[in-house]
């Protein structure tokens, strides 16, 4: 009986405890919803998350000037939290993203039914439904693939994020991690990247430009589609106005203020080439670089505008025809920055920099070094030489035309570019002489001893080929640089200081070479390249005409081209006194108009424009030693920085009484000055006094026009700048006159 009674009592809690059939049909949904979420969870990948890790710090390039133009790296900021959340920002995206953003758990069903309403009636998919919360499950745990497996996912990190944090933490992190365009994620770095200001700092305008960005951040960055941003911009004052987040009074303010972007645009094509390359000796000088570094680089982009243009016209023009499918230039003051780089023809097709990455041989541009070898071991620009038939060993070098033309001197032997003096002086100085001396003026590839390396035989780059024709202008070794600083917020990583080399030429050498280098230009193969005023420089052949060389400078510039194809094809007959040489002087001659409409805008003050670069040494010029009691004048080489500042071999010069003025009027001094000694006193304090011949050279600069009277210049000098100015010469001329007032 005990036991068919405990059966009874089993057999009641059994029926008690058996569910019916819709208890059992909930139990089934709960375990599948369950296990459904525990297969989704599982399937999580596990290096999950949108947000890219940066491949390097970002780093804004600035010009010369300041002017942001490139920029490179990916830029993360710092994250924000609760307490510095901007206001505007965050309402801002609230109101586009998410307006019941503070109603719903992390789904909002009412959005989604909204937005699968609008997608139908519209036929595509015009609007989505995501929470910012899911957006935020999105960018830090899953993956870009589109799938229901991920959508199930992110419900259910958003569902777990809004128990995890509160709905001021969300909006902050989701603001910290979201991609905004140009490289930025997170707010943080996208105000720096476009506004140059910390997020707290936004205005209005700024944060709603920011805000629709998130959408869309390719199409509407403001970097390549201002004007899609800007508009985009507006429809997020239009939500804000409508949610209730901002008064109609301060969106009409933000709409007659918008946001004005401080960063460079877009990298045009052209400016790829020195953006990567300053980007790379960015890096290497300040090391490890925090998320907003900005590097002044020294890029002149007035120049490096016209090189770009010299050089597609001149393949567009020419190229076919000449057989030539590729051109570089390269622009550099006397000190080595380097002003402007064309590295090809086409930066989206290519980004080989055939500036500094391509080596080629130089032709008879390498007999610089071989003529400067020479000339230090006593050779002078009249020795007499003779153009004969030469052979060393089984070589026979013979001339570009295949002719010999007897004695001369070694002044026409380089204007004509000579190629049996050359090697006749390579194998009497010694080719490790020629090989040194190359070393010395900047050339660092390795240089074979062999008897064509007086032809150029030898592979270089244009980079090391062009600062070696700085190191001649300047009469010291040069050291091409392309960053002057680099810096974070308030605290700079790298300053670029003058170099302190010493002379690498005596200056003997250095005025005979500069005579040669004149006479090439003047009445040599390089009379293509002439100017208005002195140009020195070297024409450069290779056989067949495979390479085509120009390199040459100014009171100016240094600058270098090259012409040539990548597979070493050969050209249609190009020479260096063609392609390249027009080229040459194309550049620099708009150069020059640039500088000279910049002087004439700026009359008045200091003549300081954008195309202005240091000038190039005069010839050498006569200089009493101060170190030496008996004033026995050396000769040392004269370099026109103002036309109250000279640079008279080491020693800085600086004119009493005279406020200098660079551009044409600093170049008619340095003509002026060729071929005369100047004698200087030692300095007082108000500075040099200097005479050239019998006059004092403070007044010939002012009664020509080339400079100011300062507030402390005597009576003299006075009575000589109100002479020019009622004369009208120089800077005193009147608008659409050129300026005159060379010194006689």
């Amino acid at each position: 009986m005990e036991r068919q009674g405990s059966l009874r009592v089993v057999s009641i809690l059994t029926a008690a405890f058996r569910p019916g059939p819709i208890a059992a049909l909930l139990l089934s949904g709960l375990l599948i919803v369950a296990a459904l979420a525990g297969w989704l969870l599982l399937r999580l990948p596990l290096d999950g998350g949108m947000i890219e890790e940066a491949p390097s710090a970002s780093v804004v390039l600035e010009a010369t000037d300041g002017e942001p133009f490139a920029s490179r790296g990916v830029f993360r900021g710092t994250a924000l939290t609760p307490d510095n959340m901007p206001r505007w920002l965050k309402d801002a995206v609230i109101s586009i993203e998410d307006q019941r953003f503070y109603e719903h758990g992390g789904i909002d069903l009412r959005g989604l039914l909204r937005a699968a309403l609008r997608n139908a009636v519209a036929g595509r998919a015009r609007e989505g439904g995501s929470t910012i919360t899911q957006q935020l499950a999105r960018l830090l745990y899953l993956s870009q693939e589109r799938s229901l497996t991920r959508k199930g996912q992110e419900l259910l990190i958003a569902l777990w994020l809004e128990h995890q944090l509160s709905k001021d933490q969300i909006v902050a992190r989701y603001l910290s991690s979201a991609y905004f365009g140009a490289g930025a994620w997170g707010a943080d770095a996208a105000a720096r990247r476009y506004f140059g200001k910390e997020p707290g700092t936004l205005t209005l305008a700024e944060a709603a430009m920011l805000a629709g960005l998130v959408q869309a951040p390719s199409h509407f960055a403001p970097t390549r589609n201002l004007s899609g941003a800007q508009r985009r911009a507006g429809t997020v004052l239009d939500a804000m106005l409508n949610a209730g987040r901002l008064t109609a009074e301060e969106a009409a303010a933000a709409r007659a203020a918008p946001a004005e972007l401080r960063t460079p645009p877009e990298a045009m094509p052209g400016r790829g080439y020195f953006a990567d390359w300053a980007e790379g000796e960015t890096r290497r000088l300040a090391g490890s670089l925090p998320a907003d570094a900005r590097a002044r680089t020294t890029l002149d982009l007035s120049l490096q505008d016209i090189a770009e243009r010299v050089v597609m016209q001149a393949l567009d023009r020419e190229g076919e025809h000449a057989k030539v499918g590729q051109a570089a230039l390269v622009a550099m003051s006397h000190d080595g920055a380097i002003l402007a780089v064309v590295g090809g023809r086409d930066y989206q097709a290519s980004q080989f920099n055939r500036v500094n990455q391509a080596r080629r041989q130089p032709g008879s541009l390498f007999k610089l070094f071989v003529y400067g070898a020479a000339l230090e071991a006593g050779w002078a620009p009249s020795t007499s030489v003779v153009d004969r038939p030469v052979r060393v060993g089984a070589w026979e070098p013979v001339n570009f035309d295949r002719t010999y033309r007897g004695q001369m001197t070694l002044r026409d032997a380089f204007s004509r570019s000579v190629n049996t003096v050359a090697v006749q002086l390579s194998e009497a100085v010694g080719r490790d002489r020629v090989i040194e001396f190359a070393q010395r003026l900047g050339v660092r590839s390795d240089l074979l001893n062999v008897p064509s390396i007086a032809l150029g035989s030898v592979e270089t780059t244009l980079l090391d080929m062009t600062t070696a024709f700085a190191s001649v202008a300047a009469g010291r070794r040069v050291e091409p640089y392309l960053v002057r600083e680099v810096r974070a917020r308030d605290r700079s990583l790298f300053t670029h200081l003058p170099p302190t080399a010493a002379s690498v030429l005596q200056p003997s050498t250095q005025a005979a070479l500069l005579e040669l280098l004149l006479s090439s230009v003047r009445e040599g193969t390089g009379r293509a390249a002439q100017l208005a005023r002195p140009v020195a420089g070297k024409t450069g052949t290779t056989q067949d005409s495979r390479d085509a060389w120009f390199i040459g400078f100014t009171a100016d510039v240094v600058v270098g081209v090259w012409v040539g194809n990548d597979n070493s094809s050969p050209t249609n007959g190009v020479a260096g006194g063609g392609m390249p040489a027009v080229m040459w002087r194309s550049f620099v001659a708009e150069a020059d108009r640039v500088k000279t409409a910049n002087v004439r805008a700026s009359a008045g003050a200091h003549a300081s424009s954008s195309a202005s670069v240091p000038p190039a040494p005069a010839p050498a010029l006569s200089l009493p030693s101060a170190s030496r009691p008996d004033h026995a004048r050396m000769r040392e080489p004269i370099v026109v920085l103002d036309t109250a500042t000279l640079r008279i071999g080491q020693d800085l010069v600086r004119l009493a009484g005279v406020e200098g003025f660079t551009g044409q009027a600093a170049d008619q001094m340095a003509r002026y000055l060729v071929g005369r000694d100047v004698i200087c006193e030692a300095p007082d304090a108000s500075g040099h006094r200097c005479r050239v011949g019998d006059r004092d050279l403070a007044e010939v600069v002012l009664s020509n026009g080339g400079g100011r009277a300062a507030a402390t210049a005597p009576p003299l000098l006075r009575r000589a700048e109100n002479d020019a100015r009622r004369a009208r010469l120089g800077i005193w001329a009147a608008p659409g006159r050129s300026v005159s007032g060379t010194p006689p």
